[in-house]
C-alpha cells in the first residue's frame, strides 16, 4: 500500500514539474502566460511541499531549484554578477508570521526586527549597470542567472537616468534593480492607439510591458509608455549602505524613481496593517500591483540570514488574492474589424469579477484558442486583466463532460462571405473584401469618433442603420447626407435629424492630425498622425511622399511608412479624399507660434479639474506648442499643471521639486511668457 502511494506521489511531482516548467517557458520566453499567477503559485507551493516531505524526490532539474526560465535566443545574453533571486510567497497572515518567526529564529531572537514593505508591481524585472555614473548595460532578469541585454530599449525609458545625478564622485560600480511597468492610463492609451491603427490589443499591462521591453527595434520601445520603479541593488563599489531604506533613499538621490508608497522600518504588526490598507486601495492606484514585498531592513541582518538556492531568507512576497472567477463559455462569435481582422469573442455566463459583471471576453485570435484549447461549453477561469479587459486564463479540464464543441475560425468572412487570408508573420485572419459591410461600419464609426471628426449623434446604431439601408458605403458619403434622408429613417424626428446635420457641418473644419487619424490608415494612430501633421503642410504633400522618405521621419518606422504610401497610392482612397474636399471638408494645420521654442521637449502632467478648458483641450494646446503630456509624475517631468482636487500627483511633484502651474500660468506660458 505504501509503495502505491509513493508511486502516486512521484508521478504527481513529475507532473507538477512539467506543468511549471512549461508555464515558466510561456511566461518568461514567450511573454504569453499559460497559468494565472494564483495557479502558478499554488502548483509551486504543492511541489515544494512534496519535495520537503519526501527529500528523495528532490532533483537538480526541478523548478524549485531554479529561479525562472532561460532567456530567449534573439538577444545577446549577460550573466548577472549576483543572482536576481525570486521570492518565496506568503498567501495569508499566518504565512507572514511564520516568515517573521523564521527570521527571528535564524537571528537568534534579535528583537525587534524591522522591515520595509513595498507594493509588488506586476511588471518585468531589470538590472541596470552603471560604471562611474554612466549607464553601461541593462538586462532582463531572465532565469535569474543570465538575462537578455536590453540596453538600447531601457535607454528609451524616460524614468531611467542615463547618467547618475550627483554632485559628488559617482560610484565606480552600481547595479540597480527595478521593475519595468506600464500604468493603467498608459495601457489604456496604448490600446486606444493600437485600436486606431488596426493592431491587436494587449491583454494586460504586464504583457504590454514585457513585449515592449523585448522589442528588437528600440524605436518601437521608445513609443511605448514604459516606466520603472527601482527597488534594490546588486553589486556596488565606492558607496556603502546600511539598510534597505538607505539604498532606496540613495537611489532617489541618484535620480531613480522609487515607489513613494514604500513603508520603511516598521515592525511585523504594522506590515500586516499596511497590507490590509494596500489591498483596500489597490484599485485606486495608477498601476497594477499583485501584492506586497516584505524585506528585513538591516543589510547586516540580511547577510546573516543569507539565501537558499532560489530565494533570499530575508524577504517574502505577500500575494493578493487574484480577481478571478469560474464561468462557462456559452458561445464563440467572430467579429470583423475595420481593417478586416476576424476576432473571436467568447460569450460567457455573466459572472462578477472584482465588482464588475463580465459576460464577454476576447479570445484574440485562432492561435490563442488553440493554445488554451477553449471550446464552447467549457468551464473557464476568467480574470480582469489589468482591471481592464476580461480574459480567459485557462480551461478547467476537470469539469469537461465530453459534450463541449471545439471551435474553428471560419474559412470565409462571417459577414460578407468573402475569402479570408492569414498574412505571413501575423496571427490575425483578415477578410479581403474592403467593401465588407462590417468593415465599412467599423471604418465609419472610427471616422466619426472622438479625437477624429467627432460627429455627435452619428453613433453605432445609426451608422448600422445607414449602412444597412445602402445610404453609407464610405465615410465620404456622410457629407452627402441630407436632412430629408435622415428624417425618413425609423425613429428619427426632424429635431434629431437637424442636430445631426449641424454636427456634420461643424465637423468639416478639422485639424490635420485628427483628419489623418480618422482615415483609418492601418498602423496610423493618433501619435503617428501628430508626427505627420507637423512634418507635412497638407494632404497633397503627404500623399506625394515616398515610403523611403516617410521611413526617415523619427517615430515612423518601415511598416507604418509602407502602410501610408499604400493608402495614398490607392485610387479609391484618392477618390474619397477628393469627394470630401468637394463636400467642403477644410483641413487646417496644428497651431504653431512663438511658443514652439519655449515648450519644445518639455514634459507636462495635468491633474485635477481645470476651470476654463478640459484636460484634453489643455493637452492639445501643450502638444501644439511642442510639449509632451505624460500621465504620471516622474523625475523627467518639467511642469505639473494643477486644477481643482489635484490628488496624489501634486504631492509627488512637490517631493521631486517639479515646477507647479495653475491654469492661468499655463496659458501665460503658452502665450510666450516665462
Amino acid at each position: 500500500m505504501t509503495e502505491t502511494v509513493s508511486m502516486d506521489i512521484r508521478s504527481r511531482a513529475l507532473e507538477l514539474r512539467e506543468i511549471i516548467n512549461r508555464g515558466n517557458y510561456r511566461y518568461y520566453i514567450l511573454d504569453d502566460p499559460e497559468l494565472s499567477d494564483a495557479e502558478y503559485d499554488r502548483l509551486m507551493k504543492e511541489l515544494i511541499s512534496l519535495e520537503r516531505q519526501w527529500p528523495d524526490l528532490a532533483s537538480p532539474v526541478s523548478p524549485t531549484q531554479r529561479i525562472g526560465a532561460p532567456p530567449g535566443a534573439t538577444f545577446d545574453t549577460l550573466n548577472h554578477s549576483l543572482p536576481m533571486l525570486s521570492l518565496d510567497n506568503a498567501f495569508d497572515p499566518g504565512d507572514v508570521m511564520d516568515f517573521d518567526r523564521r527570521v527571528k529564529k535564524l537571528l537568534k531572537a534579535v528583537d525587534p526586527i524591522y522591515y520595509t514593505a513595498e507594493p509588488k508591481l506586476d511588471g518585468v524585472a531589470v538590472e541596470m549597470v552603471y560604471r562611474n555614473g554612466v549607464l553601461e548595460a541593462a538586462t532582463t532578469r531572465g532565469d535569474g542567472i543570465t538575462g537578455e541585454v536590453v540596453t538600447a530599449n531601457v535607454r528609451t525609458i524616460r524614468t531611467v537616468p542615463l547618467v547618475l545625478q550627483t554632485d559628488l564622485q559617482a560610484p565606480e560600480l552600481l547595479e540597480v534593480r527595478g521593475e519595468v511597468f506600464i500604468s493603467r492610463e498608459g495601457f489604456k492609451r496604448l490600446n486606444q492607439d493600437r485600436l486606431g491603427e488596426g493592431l491587436p490589443l494587449f491583454a494586460n499591462p504586464r504583457n504590454a510591458a514585457a513585449g515592449s521591453l523585448r522589442q528588437l527595434d528600440s524605436r518601437i520601445t521608445a513609443l511605448r509608455p514604459l516606466e520603472v520603479f527601482c527597488y534594490g541593488i546588486g553589486r556596488a563599489a565606492g558607496i556603502d549602505f546600511s539598510s534597505q531604506g538607505e539604498i532606496l533613499e540613495g537611489l532617489k538621490n541618484f535620480g531613480f524613481r522609487v515607489n513613494p508608497l514604500i513603508q520603511y522600518r516598521i515592525p511585523i504588526d504594522q506590515v500586516l496593517a499596511y497590507y490590509r490598507q494596500l489591498e483596500q486601495d489597490r484599485d485606486q492606484l495608477p498601476y497594477d500591483i499583485d501584492g506586497m514585498v516584505i524585506k528585513v531592513d538591516d543589510l547586516a541582518l540580511q547577510d546573516i540570514l543569507g539565501v537558499t538556492s532560489r530565494s533570499p531568507r530575508w524577504a517574502v512576497a505577500y500575494k493578493f488574492k487574484a480577481l478571478q472567477e469560474t464561468t462557462q463559455v456559452l458561445n464563440i462569435e467572430v467579429q470583423v474589424g475595420r481593417t478586416g481582422s476576424l476576432t473571436p469573442v467568447a460569450h460567457l455566463e455573466p459572472v462578477n469579477v472584482g465588482g464588475v459583471t463580465v459576460s464577454r471576453a476576447t479570445l484574440h485570435n485562432e492561435d490563442e484558442i488553440r493554445r488554451k484549447d477553449i471550446r464552447i461549453g467549457d468551464f473557464v477561469l476568467v480574470q480582469r486583466a489589468g482591471d481592464v479587459i476580461p480574459e480567459i486564463v485557462k480551461v478547467i479540464d476537470s469539469k469537461r463532460t465530453g459534450t463541449e464543441e471545439p471551435f474553428s475560425m471560419p474559412s470565409a468572412c462571417p459577414v460578407c462571405g468573402s475569402r479570408v487570408v492569414r498574412e505571413k508573420d501575423e496571427a490575425a485572419i483578415r477578410c479581403i473584401n474592403a467593401a465588407c459591410p462590417a468593415q465599412v461600419k467599423e471604418r465609419i464609426r472610427h471616422f466619426c469618433g472622438k479625437g477624429r471628426f467627432d460627429i455627435e449623434g452619428l453613433g453605432e446604431k445609426l451608422v448600422d442603420q445607414l449602412v444597412d439601408a445602402g445610404l453609407l458605403k464610405s465615410y465620404a458619403d456622410i457629407f452627402g447626407l441630407t436632412r430629408q434622408t435622415l428624417e425618413n429613417l425609423n425613429r428619427m424626428g426632424p429635431k434629431s435629424a437637424g442636430n445631426i446635420m449641424g454636427a456634420i457641418e461643424k465637423s468639416k473644419d478639422i485639424r490635420f492630425s485628427k483628419f489623418l487619424f480618422a482615415l483609418g490608415i492601418r498602423h496610423v494612430g493618433e501619435h503617428a498622425g501628430g508626427i505627420l501633421s507637423r512634418r507635412y503642410a497638407s494632404v497633397e504633400a503627404l500623399s506625394s511622399a515616398s515610403a523611403g522618405e516617410l521611413e526617415s521621419i523619427e517615430g515612423i518606422g518601415p511598416v507604418v511608412a509602407a502602410s501610408i504610401a499604400d493608402f495614398f497610392s490607392n485610387e479609391d482612397n484618392r477618390t474619397l479624399l477628393a469627394r470630401m474636399a468637394a463636400a467642403g471638408v477644410r483641413i487646417f494645420q496644428e497651431e504653431r507660434g512663438s511658443t514652439r521654442g519655449i515648450l519644445d521637449s518639455k514634459t507636462f502632467v495635468i491633474t485635477g479639474t481645470l476651470e476654463n478648458q478640459s484636460r484634453s483641450e489643455a493637452k492639445k494646446r501643450i502638444e501644439a506648442a511642442g510639449g509632451k503630456v505624460s500621465s504620471a509624475v516622474s523625475g523627467s517631468t518639467d511642469y505639473l499643471v494643477c486644477g481643482d482636487s489635484p490628488g496624489s500627483k501634486f504631492a509627488k511633484a512637490k517631493e521631486l521639486g517639479i515646477s507647479i502651474l495653475d491654469e492661468k500660468a499655463l496659458m501665460e506660458l503658452l502665450a510666450g511668457g516665462k
